[in-house]
């Protein structure tokens, strides 16, 4: 449980981050410079400790489908969500739909079991999810760009968590990393020259965000969702996305002076109640 808390505080702060970064560049264009520095990074790091790669070219395409699923939609379709307009709330609550979406076609892909009172659990989540985000649900505009780029971080996110914990988790999670990040960072390459004008405002907030993006999450709390991957059930690694909209409006509040409401907090507590019917084993 320790690394789940830690996960999900650091996943968090995601949100926090990408508000940070959008307005000094798009979308694509902050993606394309992130994905290619922490490609950097973690190569650095499994050179120096020199990782087994992996071992044949079926594996470098599973997980460069995992890289592709993971980061590039689901990184796209957050950031775009958001900078089409979509309040960050609507965001989170649409992806936060994931722990249904992934008990829904656990069963048959994996294998895994959801009992009775995983599903109570995983309902439970829905309504504290709600509660909390439900001040910030703005729908007041005409552009469904958004929404559709929200759905698609949702379906990205579930496919790739699925399909790491099917066909990655053998893999060093060092240089499978590396071959992740490097396939989501030339997908931005196309992406980016393509719909955007590639400008960036090199300010302090800008370098902030571009840091703790690549370091924190990217390689901080991308390994911890790997390592829950490989040690539990998806369903279970899954209802730990319950948690962030409620962690993101703390952060939000310390940060942003984003204010939180009695409802907010009831919802808090729901969905930590949800997360653990859902986690908890007798």
């Amino acid at each position: 449980m320790p690394i789940a808390i830690l996960f999900v505080l650091l996943w968090s702060t995601g949100f926090i981050g990408a508000k940070l970064g959008l307005p000094y560049a798009e979308p694509f264009t902050f993606l394309l410079v992130r994905f290619w520095l922490v490609t950097a990074i973690v190569l650095a790091l499994a050179v120096i400790t020199r990782a087994p790669w992996p071992g044949s070219s079926r594996d470098v395409l599973h997980l460069v489908v995992g890289g592709l699923l993971i980061h590039a939609t689901y990184l796209s379709g957050v950031f775009y969500s958001m900078y089409k307009g979509v309040p960050a709330g609507v965001t989170a609550l649409i992806v936060g739909m994931q722990p249904v979406l992934t008990a829904i076609v656990v069963g048959p892909l994996l294998g895994e079991k959801v009992i009775p009172r995983q599903w109570l659990g995983l309902a439970l989540g829905v309504i504290g999810v709600a509660l909390v985000v439900h001040n910030k649900l703005s729908l007041n505009t005409s552009d469904t760009d958004g929404f559709v780029w929200s759905a698609a971080a949702l379906l990205g996110i579930t496919a790739g968590t699925l399909y790491q914990k099917k066909y990655c988790t053998a893999m060093d999670l060092r240089t499978s990393s590396v071959i992740q990040y490097l396939a989501a960072g030339i997908a931005m390459s196309f992406a980016a020259p393509l719909f955007e004008s590639m400008k960036v405002v090199w300010t302090g907030e800008f370098v902030f965000a571009l840091l703790w993006l690549s370091l924190v999450l990217s390689v901080g709390a991308i390994f911890l969702l790997y390592v829950l991957i490989r040690r539990g059930k998806a369903s279970s690694t899954a209802s730990l996305f319950y948690l962030v909209p409620p962690c993101t409006g703390l952060i939000a509040y310390f940060v942003f002076g984003e204010t939180l409401g009695v409802a907010a907090i009831f919802g808090m507590g729901i969905a930590l109640v949800g997360v653990a019917l859902v986690v908890w084993r007798p």
